[in-house]
């Protein structure tokens, strides 16, 4: 197998890949062409064929296929240019080659995530965490193996507790540097929760798509029904405490062009906010230096971030 992340400028290949995007395109000249994602578990990649012909067999999103293809570079992005393309065969190649991964061994993670639950000194808050982290196994299995994301960022098995772990990170240095100026327990349980219903909003690999229920809510949305609902299980939670854990839960996006359904209007829903858009965007910034295998300091523009991305080795 050549995964993507051994590819180089140059080479010619054949070699099995899980489309992820088909799109049929015009060029300027008015000519059709084909758009493709291709990925498997070490990586994304753009592949064109320019010349739709009979070595360019019937294939649909989500087939796994066999490309014969000249690995060229565009933007500082290594892509596909396919001359030749296939549905793979079963027996062909390994399903498991297929899925991105954390490169941080998953159980190690959940271990260190749980361990902030017993950094809680609000009964209630520890009583609602024990009870969707440790007490539901089904949750809990979920919530270990989810994308974090369709593609912007921790888009990989694995993705969304390394996301929430690094979240929850940040805002126990942001509590510590604050400290007696914000509620500690509320940020960190917050934290814990704000990406919990990602479950819920995308589907398993190797499809990782919005489900109907992620389509007509989302995460935020049902981040703070599930709140509501694991509150009730408990008796006397305070009222007041579940509202503001909703809330920063409701205004983690920060700004209503982001999605986010609320602005944050406590120090506490704000502190979630930068952690999580900090650590997303670092992601990315990472993700383009790890997958980008040119020459150069300069790794190409990022459509999301909005600049071009260079490398800040010394």
């Amino acid at each position: 197998m050549k995964f993507i992340e051994e590819l180089r400028e140059g080479e010619t290949i054949t070699e099995h890949y899980l489309c992820k995007q088909k799109k049929l395109l015009k060029s300027k000249a008015g000519k059709n062409y084909i758009s493709l994602r291709l990925y498997d578990k070490t990586g994304l990649i753009d592949g064109k064929i320019w010349e739709i012909n009979s070595l360019i067999q019937d294939f649909n999103e989500g087939d796994f296929v066999k490309v014969e293809a000249f690995v060229t570079s565009f933007n500082g992005d290594l892509q596909f240019n396919i001359r030749r393309l296939r549905r793979s065969q079963k027996g062909e190649y390994n399903p498991q080659d297929f899925v991105p991964t954390t490169k941080y061994n998953i159980e190690d993670l959940f271990d260190e995530f749980t361990n902030f639950i017993d950094t809680i000194k609000t009964p209630y808050f520890r009583e609602l965490l024990e009870n969707i982290f440790i007490a539901n196994d089904e949750m809990a299995d979920e919530f270990k193996v989810h994308s974090a994301a369709k593609s912007m960022h921790h888009s990989y098995m694995g993705g969304l507790l390394e996301h929430t772990l690094s979240v929850t990170k940040l805002c126990d240095k942001f509590a510590e540097h604050y400290k007696g100026r914000l509620n500690r327990d509320l940020l960190i349980t917050s934290a814990m929760l704000h990406d919990v219903c990602k479950i819920y909003e995308l589907s398993p690999f190797p499809d990782n798509d919005y489900t109907d229920c992620g389509q007509l809510l989302g995460h935020i949305v049902m981040g703070a029904e599930l709140v509501s609902r694991e509150a009730k299980k408990i008796p006397d939670f305070p009222e007041e405490a579940e509202l503001l854990l909703k809330h920063c839960i409701l205004s983690h996006h920060g700004e209503f062009d982001f999605g986010s359904p609320k602005l944050p209007s406590t120090a506490e829903a704000y502190l979630l906010h930068c952690a999580d858009d900090t650590d997303a965007k670092m992601n990315m910034f990472i993700e383009m230096a790890d997958n980008n295998k040119t020459n150069g300091s300069w790794l190409g523009y990022n459509n999301i971030l909005g600049r071009n991305i260079r490398r800040s080795e010394l």
